[in-house]
Formats: structure tokens, sequence, C-alpha cells
């Protein structure tokens, strides 16, 4: 057997939890071959003992028994250990962010979190949306004011629908426009963060402003983001900014969850006929760029904008609807994702060569 030949069955190898063979990773550093026994040096991004016996077993089944595999994972180093986080009470930290405005962003952060918590997670929602906080009134918390913890002076988050909700939209009045530098911007994302009383939480699911700037470098700057979602359109101007979205994620070492098709299709409720107004499933080619996979395809449909604006959200209120059915089955992709999450920091990440 030669060097072709083997890497022609490591490339059967499948990287734990992702599509791509650990050939098309560059993970495959080196192969020898002495007489008739074969050495494989392998390097991976990750320290999870689990993924190392799997590849080595896997290897082993390809190439055969006797052959000798040397996996080398990463060391970690003093400063990663001291990653800064200042809601250390928070598991994990899910990004909601779009490239561009008007796509359905807050109502998809506000619908996964509430499918998030109804499968058994504790769940809060940040809205971090400066500019455009709709997320009070989504969920019927525009009238209401936090209340403050005297003791400890910090905000006590309200509660819908199974969630802790927290907005800039409930600290100014209704209307009032924000005229914010970079510099403010980035204090109010760190005050929501560790001065509200979140408590434990299994997830905090954070709804960004629109675009690449300061806001989500302060957040990916403060906390360890578990997980980056990228909502998006299926036209073609639209996908051009959601790639801006998720290269950001590249960059940042933010984990891709996925992307979120929304406006993907409508079927009409008179004859039940459906029309692909925007186009449809043309994220799908975006997430293979991106080494990740279109979490839902949520249509147009009435209860869903409905929902949105008198505050009782499709997921709670209309659970067998077809948008609520695609959150829902994104939810449970994002749980299983978070699972899986500390296996490689980026689909797209390569390792330190020697």
């Amino acid at each position: 057997m030669n060097k072709e030949n083997i890497l022609e069955k490591l490339k059967e190898i499948l990287y734990p939890n992702f599509k791509r063979d650990i050939v098309d990773f560059g993970f495959v550093k080196d192969i020898k071959i002495h007489n008739d026994n074969i050495e494989v040096f392998v390097e991976i991004p990750s320290n999870n003992k689990d993924v190392s016996d799997k590849l080595e077993s896997e290897i082993k089944a390809k190439l055969g028994d006797s052959t000798k595999v040397n996996i080398k994972t990463p060391q970690i180093k003093e400063e990663q250990k001291r990653t800064k986080n200042i809601a250390p009470n928070i598991k994990h930290f899910i990004m909601i962010s779009s490239g561009k405005g008007g796509v359905g962003k807050s109502t998809t952060s506000v619908n996964i979190a509430i499918a998030l918590a109804q499968s058994g997670k504790s769940v809060g929602l940040l809205d971090a949306d400066i500019y455009g906080p709709n997320i009070p009134r989504m969920l019927s918390l525009n009238s209401q004011k936090p209340m403050t913890d005297e003791s400890v002076m910090k905000l006590i988050p309200l509660k819908a629908y199974g969630i802790k909700v927290m907005s800039m939209g409930m600290m100014y009045e209704e209307g009032q426009s924000l005229i914010w530098r970079g510099p403010m911007i980035m204090r109010a994302i760190e005050q929501m963060l560790t001065d509200v009383l979140w408590g434990e939480l299994d997830i905090l699911v954070i709804d960004m402003p629109p675009g690449t700037g300061d806001a989500q470098l302060t957040l990916a700057q403060s906390v360890p983001v578990t997980a980056g979602i990228s909502v998006t359109t299926p036209q073609v101007v639209a996908l051009d900014d959601s790639a801006r979205s998720l290269d950001m994620f590249k960059k940042l070492n933010i984990p891709v969850a996925g992307i979120i098709e929304n406006m993907s299709g409508f079927a009409c409720p008179c004859c039940g006929e459906k029309y692909d107004i925007f186009g449809k499933g043309t994220s799908a080619d975006l997430a293979n760029k991106y080494s990740c996979e279109v979490l839902a395809q949520v249509p147009i449909e009435g209860k869903i904008r409905e929902g949105g604006d008198s505050g009782k959200p499709i997921v709670f209120f209309e659970p067998e609807s077809i948008g609520a059915k695609e959150y829902i089955k994104a939810a449970h992709k994002i749980n299983d994702f978070l699972e899986n999450v500390g296996e490689v920091t980026n689909a797209e990440i390569q390792p330190t060569r020697h």
C-alpha cells in the first residue's frame, strides 16, 4: 500500500461531529511506510480524549490494527485558560447576527430562545440591538420596566414565556432615538452582561445589531461566545451580507452553529400552493463554504408577523405552524451543536503546523 492509497482511505474518515474528512481539514500531517508497517501522523485542534480515541480507532479500522497512529493535540497555554468572561454564571453564549437589517433576526432570536427553554434549558435573551430594540414588543414587555435589586444595585430581568429578558428598549422611552458613538455602545453591552441579575443560565441568546461593528467585537472580547448564528433571506444581495457575518465569526474565532433562512418561500393559506418569492434554499452553498449547516428554512407566514406585532411568539402560541416547527427544529440542532462545540473552535480553523 502506497501513500496515495492510504490517503484515499483516510478521506473516508470524517472528523467527529463535522461533515468534512480529516484529509480535507488538513489534519493528516505525514505518512511513513517502513516495509509493511504504516505510521500516520495526525494533528487536531481538540484536547478531547474521546475525539483522539475515536480517530485512532477509525484509522486502524481502515489501515489495519498494526498501524501506528500519532495524534498531536494543542497545548493549552496559560493565557488561553484566562480567557475573559465577565458573566461566568452563564454556560453558553449564542450570538445571533445578520449582515443587514430587515431579515427577521429579532423574530428569530425570540422564537429560538423560547424553543430552547421549552427543551428544558434555562435561557436568557439579551436584546443588544441598541438602535432597534424590538424584542420588548415581541414579548409584550414594551410597557414594563425592570426593577433594581437594591442590595447589589443590579437590574432584575423581566420574564416572559419561560425566558429571562433584558433590552436597551426597556431603559428609555419608546420611540426615543439613540445617537451613540462606539465606546458608549461597547459600555452598554458590557453593563447588560454584568449589571443584570441573570442568575445561573444554560444559554444566553444575544440579539446583535445588524452588521459587523463595535457591538460584535465587544461581545467577543467580553465573554467566550459558544456559537454564532447568521440570519438571512434567500436573495443573493442578502447572502452577500450574510457572508460578511460568517466571515466575522471566523475572524473572531466564534464557532459557527449555522444559518437560519427566513422568508424561505410562501405557502398560500387559501390554496396551499408554495411560491418562492425571494428564492429558496440558496443558503446551502453559503453553509457549505463555511462548513456549517442550514438550521431552518422559515417560510413567509402571516402568523409569524402577527405574533411579533402582538407579543405572542409563534413558537409559544402556534407550535404546530410551519414556521414554529422550523424554529423548534433549529433549537434541537443548536442544542446538539452546543454539546459538541468544544471539539473544533471553528470548522475552518487549521492547526498550527510544525
